[in-house]
């Protein structure tokens, strides 16, 4: 059953009764950036070692890198307007808008005539993905249901590799196609996932954090009973969760907090939350992933794999056994913490980066005289970086930044970062390969040495805590009454539904 529910906005919404159907359409709604990022940067793989694409818009090492890198040209310019679009607009209605920039971006991409045709689309493509990034990120960080967090908003960016995998089996299918289509019908149906994003939006309800903080306190609650207790206003859980939410608000106004962008550099507090939050975008982008995220026909020539359609088929396969890796890093995260998952994929990304460069440097050294281990070898190694990464990274760089207030103006700093790096980065790395081959390896592993420092020092375990239950860590108190959310549900702690009812009456 569908119950017609106020969203404060203009975008109206008939939600299903049922916590768990709720929960799917919470997910797959705000999947669309990742899916849509995991699509793009596997077809553009895919598309990198078509002929027909290469030749087409006869690419060299620095058109190559341009083609690839324009998304984030857009990326970065939306993320710096999706914090405020996000806390102004509304998440629901922010998403929507931004599908259908993406939509837009994906049409220009498809009927490109020449490279600056194709390059403005991947602009409009990136800028309408960047903003659908913060806001969906933050939006599930939000509404999904407290108890299962941890799982839904890891795999928000674990949907990467299902864009991935789709675009990857798109491109090895057209890639025996002789003509333009082999690259623009994978590159029209990089816009579904927008498309299934607007049809899902009328049935999931807005953030409750976003309607308390614009007043709508009734709908908020509705909101949190709908996404945690099956609609039950009155269970104790969804009570707790609404407490805590408006007892953070009123400590806020109290402090004289807002959602501009301001805050996130206001205090001294404030600046390390922002620098923790934030630093999992920089760190998951210089780790190493994106040669073989953008690259990787480059780095299977260099490794002794040339076949185009054995690159094509590596492709898949990659993606497949980075899904899995990433699905296993979801539930690591919310197993062992954030802190402890950064930290042993990393270390392993440092050891098999130092791997690759030198049985790439063996290869390169005596490419006719290599043997097949070493050639299959090398390949080996290089998905086990890729695993590796996707173990800590993909699940993370969604599901620790929104932990961190101002959780639309963190995120947005932090997916700006990123992308500021990623414009230069996936530029560079077709030139670098070009120039200095396996020695890109040893730069990437060497500074991922400090990043590992950086994540032992000042990275903070969340594991296991609300949003608000989190800002307690920072600001030295919790700021609701209410017990923990996770020590009601598990019978460690009872509330008296009727005295924090009528506390709930005076707050409001």
């Amino acid at each position: 059953m569908l119950k017609r529910t106020p969203t404060g906005t203009w975008l109206p919404a008939w939600v299903p009764e049922s916590t768990l159907t709720l929960s799917f359409l919470l997910l797959f709604c705000s999947t669309v950036q990742s899916a849509t990022g995991g699509y793009d940067g596997s077809m553009l793989n895919g598309l990198n070692i078509l002929p027909s694409y290469t030749d087409y818009f006869q690419l060299t090492p620095a058109t190559t890198g341009l083609n690839t890198a324009s998304v984030f040209i857009g990326c970065t310019f939306g993320t710096l307007i999706s914090g405020v679009l996000t806390d102004s607009w509304g998440r629901r209605p922010t998403i929507f808008w931004s599908s259908v920039f993406t939509l837009v971006g994906v049409v220009i991409q498809t009927a490109a005539q020449n490279i600056a045709m194709f390059v403005v689309g991947r602009i409009v493509l990136g800028f309408g993905s960047a903003i659908s990034g913060v806001s969906s990120g933050v939006y599930l960080s939000e509404a999904f249901p407290s108890r299962w967090r941890t799982w839904g908003v890891g795999l928000l960016n674990d949907f990467y590799y299902v864009g991935a995998l789709i675009a990857a089996g798109i491109t090895l299918g057209t890639g025996q196609w002789q003509s333009t289509w082999a690259w623009r019908a994978p590159s029209l149906i990089q816009g579904i996932f927008s498309v299934l994003c607007i049809v899902i939006l009328p049935f999931v309800p807005e953030s409750p954090r976003w309607l308390v903080h614009e007043g709508y306190f009734d709908y908020a609650r509705t909101s949190v009973a709908q996404t945690n207790t099956n609609g039950d206003l009155t269970d104790p859980v969804a009570i707790a969760i609404y407490k805590e939410i408006l007892d953070a608000l009123e400590w806020e106004k109290k402090e004289g907090r807002t959602m501009s962008p301001k805050e996130i550099f206001k205090t001294p507090v404030a600046r390390k939350r922002l620098l923790i939050g934030m630093s999992a975008g920089p760190f998951s982008c210089i780790a190493g992933n994106i040669i073989a995220s953008y690259y990787l026909n480059n780095e299977l020539t260099m490794a002794g794999i040339s076949d185009t359609n054995d690159q094509l088929k590596a492709n898949v396969v990659l993606n497949v056994f980075c899904f899995v890796c990433s699905l296993a890093g979801s539930y690591l995260s919310g197993k062992a913490g954030r802190k402890p998952t950064a930290i042993v994929s990393q270390t392993l990304l440092i050891i098999f980066l130092f791997v690759i460069g030198g049985l790439t440097k063996l290869y390169g050294d005596n490419p006719s005289g290599a043997s097949k281990s070493l050639v299959y070898g090398n390949v080996a190694v290089i998905f086990l970086f890729q695993g590796a990464y996707s173990l800590a990274w993909t699940p993370l760089l969604y599901l620790y930044p929104p932990e961190y207030s101002i959780r639309a103006n963190g995120l947005a700093f932090s997916a700006l970062s990123l992308n500021l790096l990623a414009c230069v980065l996936v530029y560079v790395m077709p030139i670098g390969l070009t120039n200095i081959g396996w020695k890109m390896y040893m730069i990437n592993g060497s500074w991922d040495i400090v990043v590992l420092v950086l994540i032992i020092v000042f990275w903070i375990e969340t594991k296991g805590r609300t949003l608000e239950e989190i800002d307690a860590i920072f600001d030295g108190e919790k700021h609701s009454s209410v017990p923990d959310v996770e020590m009601i549900m598990t019978g460690q702690a009872t509330i008296d539904v009727g005295a924090v009812e009528q506390q709930l009456i005076k707050s409001e």
